[in-house]
Order: C-alpha cells, then structure tokens, then sequence
C-alpha cells in the first residue's frame, strides 16, 4: 500500500513540475541539445565521408554534388533536412439500430377434475379460485441505437531530419516544431520511416508515405492547462467504480 502511495505522490509531483513551467510566464522551448535532430546532424559530420570529386570535374561547370544547380538535392544521409507534408481531410460515419420485442402468455384452468376445483374453491379464502388454477403472462421489450461521426482537417508543413539509415537503405525521420503564442505553446511532432525513392525532387515527401508515421499536433500552456481535468479527477475517474 506505501508503495502505491509513492508512485502516486511521484505522478503528481512530475504532473506539478511539468505546470511550474510556465506558472506566470510563457511556456519554455525545448532544448535543441536534446533533440535527436541536433544528435543526428553532429555524427552525420564524423561517419559519413563525402563523395570524392572526379578531377575531371574540378575544371568543369558540371558537378555531381548536392550544391550544384542540377544536383539531387534530395535527402539520402543521416543529418540531411527534408520537408513532410501532412495534408489530413478525412471523415467517418457509422450508425446501427436495432430493436426486439416478445411477449408470451400461458392460461391452465381446471373447472372439472371430478369435483375437486368445486370442493376446494369452498376452503380458499374470498376471491381465490382453481379456475384458472395457473395464469402466466411475460414480455420484453429491448432497443438499441449507436452513431458514431468523425471528421478530421490538419494541413502542415514541417521540416524532418534524417536520423538513422537503416541496413536496408530506409531512412529514420523525426521532425519537430514548437510555435509559441503569448502563453500557449504549439507543438508539432512527426517521425516515423520512408524509401528513398519516396522522396520527390523538391525533397518533399507526403505523410501517407511514411511507415508507422506518428504525427502529433498539440500544445502546453494556460489555455491547455483549463481544458484538462486535474490530476485528482483523473486518478478517480480511473479507480472508482461508478
């Protein structure tokens, strides 16, 4: 029981701090230390070697690397930069109804049973009878209705990086951004895995391309604080039965 005291009192203390941070003032950037981004640019420097340069290209106009006019530009290493677009507009809509109903009656009477029902209607008190001697009667009735409807619009543009290659030439991306508004933050997260060959000219690629995409699109601040139940209610909500 103490340890389950604990783990609550540590839910609510991290709970507390995450709201510390922007008590009185705007909500704070994350570091760019610790995104897995920066990470990823600083090792593209030490493991990836750049291409060698033919020296037949040294006195040309012609160049094959990224920098050129006519190079591929596209995002193919780890620490490259390229841009996801997420252009969601979906709806759903599912309804269901159904309804029964039954009803049963059964009536016995035994006015004649060689005198008996006559005999023993004469012990029974006033207004007890055997006729009918058992009556029966039952219904049910039930009805059920569902809806469900939902419509989804998000258009975004963000810049993703390239963290990790895998051994099969498929690229890690990750992508985030934050947009502060006075005292509400926006935050914008994107990762998941895509093919190189995905990836068009203008080193775009769409988010229906992108494998175990995770896209999140969300805020911290004043205003998020208000439209959330408190940490109490939650942890209720969760343990009480009714």
């Amino acid at each position: 029981m103490l340890r389950i005291f604990c783990l609550l009192g540590l839910v609510l203390i991290n709970s507390a701090c995450a709201r510390l941070d922007h008590l009185g003032k705007a909500p704070s950037f994350t570091p760019p230390a610790e995104s897995p981004e920066r990470v990823a640019m600083i090792a593209s420097g030490v493991y990836n070697v750049a291409p060698l340069q033919r020296q037949s290209e040294a006195a040309s106009l012609w160049s094959s690397g990224k920098t050129s006019l006519l190079g591929d530009r596209r995002a193919v290493q780890r620490g490259d930069i390229m841009t996801v677009v997420i252009e969601i507009d979906e709806s759903a809509e599912i309804s269901n109804e159904t309804d029964r109903s039954r009803s049963g009656s059964e009536d016995m009477s035994v006015p004649q049973l060689f005198g008996v029902p006559q005999r023993i209607n004469k012990e029974l008190p006033t207004g007890a009878s055997l006729d009918p001697a058992v009556e029966l009667d039952s219904s049910s009735k039930s009805k059920g209705s569902g809806s469900v409807k939902r419509s989804e619009t998000l258009t975004l543009r963000v810049a993703a990086t390239v963290t990790d290659v895998l051994p099969n030439g498929i690229l890690a991306i990750e992508g985030i951004q934050e947009v502060r508004v006075n005292f509400e933050m926006r935050e914008l997260l994107v990762s998941g895995y895509v093919r190189p060959e995905d990836i068009s000219r203008q080193n775009e690629i769409t988010y229906d391309k992108i494998a175990s995409a995770r896209i999140s699109y969300g805020g911290r601040g004043q205003i998020s604080d208000m439209q959330q139940p408190r940490i109490g209610q939650q942890v209720l909500d969760v343990v009480l039965p009714f």
